[in-house]
């Protein structure tokens, strides 16, 4: 091989790896985008925030607690199916806080 058309091949592949890990990045960050969504987590199983006097993660005492949030995919939060008539909501829900 000569040193012209190897340089060149060491270009081509520089280049290719430059691209890749460019598609993977953006892949990655909008793949892994979380947003807090309250109303949706089982007891103890929240990430974070269940009202006054709570510490933070697994501190909810009821399901589907509705001032404790959980990490969930963004755009997931409203759509997903819990039972009865709840909804997800990015915004601190009234439903089911304990007494």
């Amino acid at each position: 091989m000569s040193k012209k058309l190897a340089s060149a091949a060491i270009v081509a592949g520089a280049v290719a790896t430059a691209m890749t890990m460019t598609t993977l990045s953006a892949t990655d960050a909008s793949a892994g985008a979380k947003v807090k969504c309250y109303g949706v987590s089982l007891a103890g199983k929240n990430d974070c925030k269940a009202g006054a006097g709570t510490s933070c993660a697994g501190t909810s005492t009821v399901d589907y607690q509705g001032n404790a949030w959980t990490l969930v995919p963004t755009g997931t939060c409203a759509s997903m199916t819990l039972p009865g008539d709840r909804k997800g909501s990015l915004a601190e829900l009234k439903r089911d806080v304990p007494s």
